[in-house]
């Protein structure tokens, strides 16, 4: 099973990126970030899809996996 990770870094990307970023998908923020969000199989592909990122100097703002509401852990 995948988990959904938002991975926000500063700028805006172009689409064909995609295929460097293990498909995620692109939302372009009004303050000047790109917002990748998708499902990854595990934390080795979370730490691929980080090293791309640091491999193409994109600086990151935060990184967070995304829960539904019925799978959220209870703290």
């Amino acid at each position: 099973m995948s988990e959904i990770h938002e991975i926000r870094v500063q700028g805006h990307l172009d689409d064909h990126w995609v295929d460097w970023l293990e498909g995620l998908a692109f939302t372009r923020e009004s303050d000047g970030t790109t917002t990748l969000t998708g499902g990854l199989a595990d934390q080795a592909a979370l730490h691929g899809v980080l090293n791309t990122i640091r491999d193409l100097n994109l600086p990151i703002v935060s990184v967070r996996r995304v829960y539904p509401d019925a799978e959220r852990p209870i703290r």
